[in-house]
């Protein structure tokens, strides 16, 4: 099977089920902002790896999984999954249980910190576009989507999460945001 099949080259690309849209159509804006998220959490998995962090590197080895289920719901216009394998819960789990690992939040911070825990802030904020764009085509008419903008808006919250308990156990030092 060849990698190119050109029938791209006119600007439109397919969709789960034969459907062809515009690469620049609210559909497309989502599932490559999910593609961008899904590919940037593979690059801190592998920082991960390196440092051997491996509880992270298995919550987003999952998220990854997740990501591509969710973008695959999203790609297939006909049918939406009822029973998906990506849920908030998940992310609440993990969210509660990393939170009682680092301070209590009482200030804004700013992004930043060690390595991985910059790019985790930086994934918080890919995961937001995401979201946005997920908004702006639930908005053009659709009522679907509800699970995916769920489980999108809980995965920023856990990148957030992620990125402060990662600063914590590397001893980098929270900014804190003065006006």
């Amino acid at each position: 099977m060849s990698i190119y099949t050109k029938t791209g080259d006119n600007g439109t690309t397919g969709l789960i089920g034969g459907t062809r849209v515009g690469k620049d159509s609210e559909i497309i804006q989502v599932l490559g902002s999910i593609d961008e998220l899904n590919a940037f959490l593979g690059i801190i998995i592998n920082e991960l790896q390196k440092n051997n962090f491996l509880q992270i590197t298995s919550i987003l080895s999952t998220i990854q999984t997740n990501l591509f289920e969710l973008g695959a719901e999203i790609a297939n216009l006909k049918n939406t999954n009822t029973n998906p394998n990506y849920t908030a819960e998940f992310l609440e789990k993990n969210i509660d249980q990393l939170t009682l690992q680092i301070d209590k939040l009482t200030n804004f911070i700013l992004p930043g910190g060690s390595s991985v825990g910059a790019k985790l802030h930086y994934a918080r904020t890919i995961c937001r576009k995401a979201e946005r764009h997920l908004v702006t085509l639930r908005n053009t008419g659709s009522n679907k989507f509800n699970n995916e903008l769920k489980y999108l808006n809980r995965l920023s919250d856990l990148l957030f999460v992620l990125a402060r308990y990662t600063n914590k156990i590397e001893n980098y030092p929270e900014t804190i945001w003065k006006k």
